[in-house]
């Protein structure tokens, strides 16, 4: 298949933008200005300025002679590039790869697009209509290469939609400027009576070459696909994304799940055909107002079951809000990995944490309570308490170490020690009495201490004496005094609780 690209030409984009928040200038002409060699030049003109013989380039004291009554506004330098990126974001709906082409026109990679909404003509048409009912004069066409694309949507006059193949013919009755040259180029063919490509494009290369440099050959030859030219996306592509446009928007709930299956057939069929499951998932709904939704899910283990993903993004329909309704439905999957096999027993026992059963039954629980509010530890080499474990990345990893189990370790530990007060503490023996939160605890039994010194190569100060203390009403703590016994300078501190 063919590459095809869509070019969008905003005609007046400044000027459209202040009239959507100013309308009563809609009929009124007016420019930006800017400083350009201590004179005030015109930077943009609108429509009925333009009418009264205004161009961008000349004179604001020009213009305000050929336009009594010329309202002038000062040019704002990163206007266009904002209203281009904003613009080309909401083109994503159409395209998962847009560029901005600077000053005043996006760049669409359309190929294998179109027939989503009927074929070409009807794409375009959308496309066009919908940002025309926004406020902006569009223009576009579309085109096997960017340079016939760009050169037919602001120079055309016929059909926006060249065949595949017919490039030389679109080109042939456009000017030299349609193909992105430099006004010094264009001049120095007008002055040579060559006014349009039909005038050069069957000369020698090398003639065109050294009479007109390098760049003329070059824009020539992409826009004839003969060089390879390439756009650089507002957004990376996800390698696993789906799209389904609709026909009508989407406002019930029965409608979003009908998508969210017919997407997931699609991805996960990929999914399964290359041995991968997904991790993570984004649903974008994109509404007819403009305004994005999203709904994110996410496994224990690498899956592509469709019943099992669709009823983790059933739990997250009740909080997308179609208002006037959904136009397209965008499925990616940014975090995509090698998919379990599941090992085949003669005999059944125990599958523990190899059942899947078990990660889907996490997956639900996360979809409702919240992926953070669940974790799987796993023990680290370290004896450090706070480096003595890490969090499993899947229900499903290994560990390469046991757990320690011939020292008393807490249930329970605190992110980091909290400081208690003690009272008569005794040399290698634990307080009689420690205060915490405000509460005064007797303790009756105690063990220990344990010493951990700390890991000298990750970081610096003192070690730790650790004792097993029990009070007396029964609760257990793990209480440690930072660095050697002194009256003025021991510190001691709680860092978990025991069952």
């Amino acid at each position: 298949m063919s590459k095809r690209y869509c070019a969008i030409w905003f005609r007046h984009l400044t000027t459209d933008w202040i009239t959507l928040r100013q309308p009563d200038l809609k009929s009124t002409p007016f420019i930006f200005v800017m400083p350009e060699h201590n004179r005030m030049m015109v930077a943009a003109a609108s429509p009925p300025a333009q009418l009264q013989g205004v161009f961008a380039g000349m004179a604001a004291a020009d213009a305000k002679a050929f336009v009594p009554g010329l309202k002038v506004f000062d040019n704002r330098p990163q206007l266009a590039a904002k209203l281009l990126k904003a613009l080309g974001l909401w083109c994503i709906r159409y395209t998962p790869i847009v560029s901005i082409d600077h000053p005043d026109g996006l760049m669409l990679d359309i190929s294998g697009c179109a027939h989503l909404w009927g074929g070409e003509r009807a794409y375009l048409k959308e496309i066009v209509n919908r940002l025309r009912s926004k406020g902006y004069d569009a223009r576009a066409a579309i085109a096997d290469t960017i340079g016939t694309a760009w050169a037919v949507s602001r120079f055309g006059k016929l059909t926006p939609i060249i065949k595949s193949g017919d490039e030389v013919n679109a080109l042939l009755s456009l000017p030299a400027a349609s193909l992105r040259l430099e006004p010094a180029i264009i001049q120095r063919l007008q002055k040579l009576g060559l006014h349009k490509i039909s005038s050069f494009i069957n000369m020698p290369r090398s003639v065109l070459r050294r009479r007109f440099g390098d760049n003329l050959v070059l824009r020539l030859s992409q826009a004839l696909g003969q060089e390879p030219e390439f756009i650089q996306p507002l957004q990376p592509v996800e390698p696993y994304e789906e799209r389904l446009p609709c026909l009508e928007p989407i406002r019930t709930a029965s409608g979003i799940e009908f998508a969210i299956h017919r997407l997931l057939e699609m991805l996960c069929k990929r999914l399964s055909e290359e041995g991968k499951g997904l991790r993570t998932a984004i649903l974008k709904c994109y509404r007819v107002d403009g305004k994005i939704i999203q709904a994110e899910i996410g496994t224990n283990r690498p899956t592509c079951t469709i019943r099992h993903i669709f009823k983790l993004f059933e739990l997250k329909i009740p909080q997308l809000e179609p208002a006037l309704g959904i136009e397209l439905f965008v499925l990616t999957a940014p975090k995509v990995e090698d998919a379990d096999i599941v090992q085949e027993v003669l005999w059944a026992g125990n599958p523990g944490l190899e059942d899947t059963a078990l990660a889907e039954l996490l997956d639900r629980i996360s979809g409702k309570v919240g992926s953070d509010t669940i974790h799987r530890y796993l023990p680290a080499e370290h004896y450090w308490p706070e480096r003595s474990f890490k969090i499993a990345s899947t229900v499903a990893e290994k560990s390469t170490i046991n757990w320690r189990t011939n020292k008393p370790r807490p249930v329970q530990l605190l992110p980091r020690p909290e400081p208690v007060d003690v009272t008569a503490p005794i040399p290698d023996y634990p307080p009689m009495v420690f205060r915490y939160k405000n509460e005064v605890h007797h303790i009756k039994k105690a063990d220990g201490p344990e010493r951990i010194e700390r890991e000298w190569w990750l970081d610096k100060g003192e070690h730790r004496d650790y004792y097993y203390v029990e009070d007396e009403q029964g609760r257990r703590y793990w209480l440690f005094r930072s660095g050697h016994y002194s009256d003025e300078t021991s510190r001691w501190f709680i860092h978990g609780f025991f069952a």
